[in-house]
């Protein structure tokens, strides 16, 4: 069993920017792992995915303004979250991509001020 525990949500104005953390009990070193979102009403969405060698792809919509990143040392990963707008508003969720269903975090609030 493994488990993942977000951090670094927040209360932004549009415009600015959060880092968030996921941090894994065990080895994820040779594991993918995403960031996806859910805003109240909507389904989950992908946000952004990091392959075990670090290849990376994003949504649309956060493109050029977001950036997923992994230390494996840490067993963590990162999105940091520039140009934020209040349609980032929701909640976010990493997932880590082992076994048939993979692994999800409880979810850090992150709420975007217009």
């Amino acid at each position: 069993q493994v488990q993942l525990v977000e951090s670094g949500g927040d209360l932004v104005q549009t415009g600015g920017s959060l880092r968030l953390s996921c941090e894994a009990s065990g080895i994820i070193s040779i594991y993918a792992m995403a960031w996806y979102r859910q805003a109240p009403g909507k389904q989950r969405e992908l946000v952004a995915a990091i392959s075990s060698s670090s290849y990376t792809n994003y949504a649309d919509s956060v493109k050029g303004r977001f950036t997923i990143s992994r230390d494996n040392a840490k067993n963590t990963v990162y999105l940091q979250m520039n140009s934020l707008k209040p349609e980032d508003t929701a909640i976010y969720f990493c997932k880590l991509y082992r076994g048939y269903a993979g692994y999800w975090g409880q979810g850090t609030q992150v709420t975007v001020s217009s």
